[in-house]
C-alpha cells in the first residue's frame, strides 16, 4: 500500500471546473485559436459552426474548454480551417491540428490514395483485414507519439 503522505493528485475545489483536456504542447490551444480567428474574421460562433458543419453547442464547448478535442475528427478540423480561410483569415490545417494537440496528417494526395486503394483491392480478404489493423495501429501510435 502506498504511503498516503507520498501520494499526490490534482484536485479541484468544490464547484471549480478545470479545462476539459487536450491543450497544445506550446502556443495556442484550440480554444484560443478559435477565439482569435473568430475575432479576426468578424464571425460569430454560430456562423462558423454553420459554415464548418459543426453543431453550435459543440463548437461553443471547445471554445469554453468544457469539452476535450482528442476525438475531433480530422475532417472536422479541416472543415473549420476551410470555413475560416473562406472568410479571409488564413488558417492552415497544420495550425488547427497543432492547436488541438493532434498529430498533423500529411497532405492528401489523390494519386497516392488511388494507388493504395488499387493495391488494397488486389489483396486477399485476410490480407486486407491485416492491412486495416496495421493502419489503425499506426494511427493510434501517431496519436500517442510526440511530434
Amino acid at each position: 500500500m502506498p504511503d498516503p503522505s507520498c501520494v499526490s493528485s490534482h484536485q479541484h475545489h468544490p464547484g471549480e471546473q478545470g479545462p476539459a483536456e487536450d491543450h497544445a504542447p506550446s502556443g495556442e490551444d484550440l480554444a484560443a485559436l478559435l477565439t482569435r480567428v473568430l475575432d479576426q474574421a468578424g464571425m460569430t460562433q454560430k456562423e462558423l459552426a454553420n459554415k464548418a458543419g459543426v453543431s453550435y453547442p459543440t463548437l461553443n464547448s471547445w471554445i469554453k474548454r468544457t469539452r476535450g478535442t482528442s476525438r475531433v475528427s480530422p475532417e472536422t478540423l479541416r472543415s473549420i480551417a476551410a470555413a475560416v480561410s473562406a472568410s479571409g483569415v488564413k488558417l492552415t490545417p497544420r495550425e488547427i491540428f497543432q492547436a488541438a494537440g493532434r498529430p498533423v496528417p500529411g497532405p492528401t494526395d489523390a494519386e497516392r490514395e488511388a494507388r493504395l486503394l488499387k493495391l488494397f483491392r488486389q489483396l486477399p480478404e485476410d490480407k486486407q483485414r491485416d492491412l486495416v489493423k496495421y493502419a489503425e495501429a499506426a494511427l493510434r501510435l501517431s496519436h500517442t507519439s510526440p511530434a
